[in-house]
């Protein structure tokens, strides 16, 4: 009996190192071609999402989302997995937004794109937001669009000196999507919707002092911080959130820098605070400051539609769980594809690049709420499930 139970114990002994060839190997296969869109690789105790489009701004394609939200699932139920963390190859971006340019291409033919990408896209941004390991966004460089959709749900995001944040859509006829129905509102005061309906660019430290970031740490220090992360050894949220902190208290770059939009908050605060885009327009018009006119003039430059969607947006959104925004802006996003504004957008902004949209309707006052309520219908059978 003790000699049965010896060999047991033995041969156990000896599948051990077959057992650690056999996960080396899984993790190895993860590894891609380097000039592969995306880059999912195990180092560590770390997932490793790296972005790998940087001459197109680490724009997402179709195939990146339904590459990467697989491999997040698995991380995730791995009991050798610890964290995630994702990044953006280059050194000028994290992620630019979705590849629209395709999208809109799509959409004019009837293409499945037009539903297949938002669908998986916002998908995966619920992955990121309801991920049961430690997530840490590592947001060097232009965040914008898809990319903030991919970092501002997780549980961390680092940002660097070569930060540029902004929610752009209004300007292409689209919405900020991605969850910003959710995460906009909660900002302080009414900066969401000065940010959403703008297209305000925040740089640096001034992403994190308005609540989007969790941390600030110098571009230089960002290789130091992820090797730092990956060698932490069965980590706990706490054990990264330390590490986190550790290198946010080291950073004293532009620490005594003014938040950008700080002087300016009260107005934000006031003006912004209405039941319609047609009144925060009366307001900036009766303010008349040099900050009013400016805000007046960028918004007028927006689609119609597009404005009157995100105030309606952010106002549901503030009020509903993550699930519920992804599934209101699913209904948006077909809205959209089945409208004008979104085509024309793209065509103005990134083909022709003549910045002079022909928006229809042209006007706020002529986007009804019929309109408006069609937008925001539901899709039966063909909503968003996550």
């Amino acid at each position: 009996m003790i000699e049965s139970v010896f060999l047991v114990v033995s041969k156990l002994e000896l599948l051990k190192p077959f057992s650690r060839l056999q996960i080396t190997l899984r993790h190895l296969s993860m590894t891609k071609d380097p000039s592969a869109e995306v880059l999912l690789e195990k180092r560590g105790c770390a997932g490793i999402i790296t972005m790998n489009r940087p001459k197109a701004l680490n724009a997402l394609t179709l195939s990146m989302l339904q590459q990467i939200y697989p491999q997040l699932k698995k991380w995730e139920q791995d009991p050798e997995t610890y964290l995630i963390l994702i990044k953006g190859a280059g050194e000028k971006v994290f992620c630019a937004g979705g590849d629209i340019k395709a999208i809109s291409e799509a959409g004019k033919h009837g293409d499945r794109l037009r539903k297949d990408f938002f669908r998986e896209e916002y998908r995966l941004n619920n992955a990121t937001g309801t991920c049961k390991k430690p997530y840490v966004a590592l947001i060097d460089g232009i965040t914008m669009g898809g990319g903030v959709g991919l970092s501002v749900h997780g549980h961390f995001r680092v940002a660097t000196e070569r930060t540029v944040f902004a929610m752009p859509e209004t300007a292409i006829g689209l919405f900020p999507d991605v969850g910003g129905g959710y995460f906009l509102p909660r900002l302080p005061g009414k900066l969401g919707y000065f940010l959403a309906l703008t297209g305000f660019r925040l740089r640096g430290r001034d992403v994190h002092t308005a609540g989007i970031a969790t941390h600030f740490v110098e571009a230089e220090k960002m290789a130091a911080l992820e090797k730092d992360l990956i060698e932490l050894i069965s980590p706990t949220k706490a054990n990264v959130a330390d590490v986190l902190d550790s290198y946010h208290k080291e950073c004293k770059l532009d620490q005594e820098k003014e938040f950008i939009l700080g002087e300016h908050m009260d107005k934000i605060n006031s003006l912004f605070s209405a039941n319609s885009m047609e009144e925060i327009v009366q307001n900036l018009k009766k303010d008349g400051s040099p900050f009013a006119l400016d805000q007046l003039k960028t918004i007028a430059k927006m689609s119609p539609t597009s404005l009157k969607i995100t105030f309606r947006q952010l106002k549901e959104g503030a009020s509903l769980n993550l699930q519920d925004v992804f599934t209101m802006e699913y209904r948006l996003s077909q809205a959209c594809m089945r409208g004008h504004d979104f085509f024309e957008g793209v065509r103005a902004v990134l083909i022709n690049k003549d910045h002079s949209p022909k928006w229809k309707p042209a006007v706020l006052e002529e986007v009804t709420d019929e309109l408006l309520d069609s937008c925001f219908k539901s899709l039966g059978s063909d909503d968003l499930r996550l």
